[in-house]
């Protein structure tokens, strides 16, 4: 499984909690993998507009990992809020950039002020828009296409999130995380971050954010673990959907939209992995070790090694045993 890419966009006069909010909630998405292991669904880059530190309205210096020309491309983008966004130098170019990025980007966020780097692209034209109170009548009178709503926490208009607030950073990312992997994720992170999930248990119900429909992917919250503690089991996808309570068709397609790959595919990385580590025990044999996590067939083990790590299983052991034996043993 490869984490999903986000790019979190700070720049000098940027509000902090804007940044790691949604980074630690993020971070706090993880798959486990039945023996104590955690697997990230996010990887978070902070990206700046050059290489230099930029510093916060809190005084607070952050120092980009990337900047906007030479990121990768990203499966989400945040926009963060902030007196910055507002200065011409900064939206301008943030708006040039985000209407580039937006042809080969999934979905772009912007948290409160972080609008006005969005609104110039065009690409809001016509969409609904949450807004803090205090900047929804500028809003409107700068960008008249947008519908803007300053009662609403959190708004999802097609591929684009708008939020409000100094906590609408963490509220985007738990969105963005039940999207992704279904509401028993997104309410185990907000549970670890003692956050809020649901507009219910806050005191304005109008502040209430799109309501987001229970999704195949809340089904695969201990797929994962069952998988891992089943290894040596004949992991068809007929029986992994039956885990799951879904018909097969069904559950390859979601899983793979989860996922990013193949059920089989999945469970196959799973099974290398689970063997590499078996393998550095030297009271276990390749055949044994190749049995106890799924594989049938020895030449069929030996292939797929040698396929995901560039070496074959008795290779592995072979310089593994080498790098045990300290200078000692050796004289």
């Amino acid at each position: 499984m490869r984490p999903k890419e986000v790019g979190i966009i700070g720049f000098d006069g940027v509000i902090g909690s804007h940044l790691t909010g949604p980074a630690d909630a993020f971070t706090a998405a993880v798959l486990r993998d039945g023996f104590g292991g955690r697997i990230p669904c996010y990887r978070v880059q902070m990206i700046g507009l050059t290489k230099q530190a930029f510093v916060a309205e809190s005084g607070i210096f952050f120092h980009p990992q990337d900047t906007i020309r030479t990121v990768p491309p990203l499966d989400t983008i945040i926009v963060a809020g902030g007196t910055g966004v507002r200065r011409p130098q900064i939206s301008e170019c943030l708006s040039e950039w985000l209407l580039r990025r937006s042809y080969e980007t999934r979905r772009i966020g912007s948290i409160c002020t972080g609008v006005y780097a969005l609104a110039p692209t065009g690409l809001l034209d016509g969409r609904q828009v949450a807004s803090h109170w205090c900047c929804a009548s500028h809003l409107r009178q700068c960008y008249p296409a947008l519908r803007v709503d300053h009662k609403r926490r959190l708004i999802k208009d097609g591929p684009f999130y708008t939020c409000a607030g100094l906590t609408g950073g963490v509220d985007l990312a738990l969105a963005l995380i039940e999207e992704d992997y279904g509401k028993q994720m997104a309410l185990s992170v907000g549970q670890e971050l003692m956050t809020y999930l649901t507009p219910k248990d806050q005191p304005n119900a109008n502040s209430q954010p799109h309501d987001y429909d229970s999704q195949p992917a809340d089904r695969f919250g201990e797929l994962v673990g069952w998988i891992m503690r089943n290894l040596q089991e004949n992991l068809t996808v007929e029986l992994m959907a039956k885990h799951a309570c879904m018909c097969p068709a069904h559950f390859t397609r979601a899983f793979r939209s989860v996922f990013g790959s193949t059920p089989g595919q999945f469970v196959e990385s799973l099974r290398l992995n689970e063997a590499r580590r078996r393998l550095s025990s030297r009271r276990k044999t390749v055949r044994s070790v190749a049995a106890s996590v799924g594989f049938r067939d020895p030449g069929t083990f030996r292939r797929a090694f040698e396929r995901r790590f560039g070496s074959a299983p008795a290779s592995y052991v072979g310089s593994l045993e080498k790098t045990l034996l300290s200078p000692v043993e050796i004289s």
